[in-house]
């Protein structure tokens, strides 16, 4: 039987993915994730499987307190997974995209991986500051990438804005969102 599909989360340390995984999934008891207060608490990829579906992988985070394998680890799963249906890439909304981003975008355009990006922690910026990195990123995606899904996602996994939309994203991707055919 074909692999279940998989989607990943990946970024910085301290962007906040197992915050969001877990708030994506909060209404699924059987995804149970655990989070730090320790930025970089996540060195080993963890897998999570939602029901029969789909798995949900929270990769370790590269920059501040990455693990030493993390690029043998991640390079070696994005090009050998098969069935990894879509990688989000997490950027802070507080502080935009960094170096660090930069080299992760470069290493997913390099292996054809279809991406999104995902802004993290959008109650955390003020609404000019907020603009200000979305258009940012928003040219930066029109201009220099190919694979990466034109739409940005914007959310707060602490007041759970723009969760909805992200999660029925990934269930559209993951083939788990029927879609209405024109009649």
């Amino acid at each position: 039987p074909p692999l279940p599909l998989q989607v990943c989360f990946i970024g910085r340390s301290n962007v906040g993915k197992s915050s969001l995984i877990r708030a994506l999934f909060s209404l699924s008891p059987d995804v149970v994730v655990r989070v730090s207060k320790t930025p970089g608490h996540t060195k080993k990829m963890n897998f999570f499987k939602v029901g029969k579906y789909f798995t949900v992988v929270d990769m370790p985070g590269y920059g501040y307190r990455a693990p030493q394998d993390f690029v043998e680890m991640v390079e070696a799963y994005l090009q050998e997974r098969r069935n990894l249906k879509r990688t989000f890439l997490l950027v802070d909304g507080v502080v935009g995209l960094q170096k660090t981003d930069h080299i992760a975008v470069e290493m997913l355009e390099e292996f054809g991986i279809p991406y999104v990006m995902v802004l993290t922690k959008i109650d955390r910026a003020s609404r000019g500051l907020l603009l200000k990195n979305v258009l940012e990123i928003q040219e930066f995606v029109k201009e220099k990438t190919q694979g990466c899904f034109p739409q940005l996602f914007l959310v707060s996994s602490v007041e759970f804005s723009g969760v909805h939309l992200l999660r029925c994203f990934v269930a559209h991707v993951t083939g788990n969102l029927p879609t209405l055919e024109a009649s």
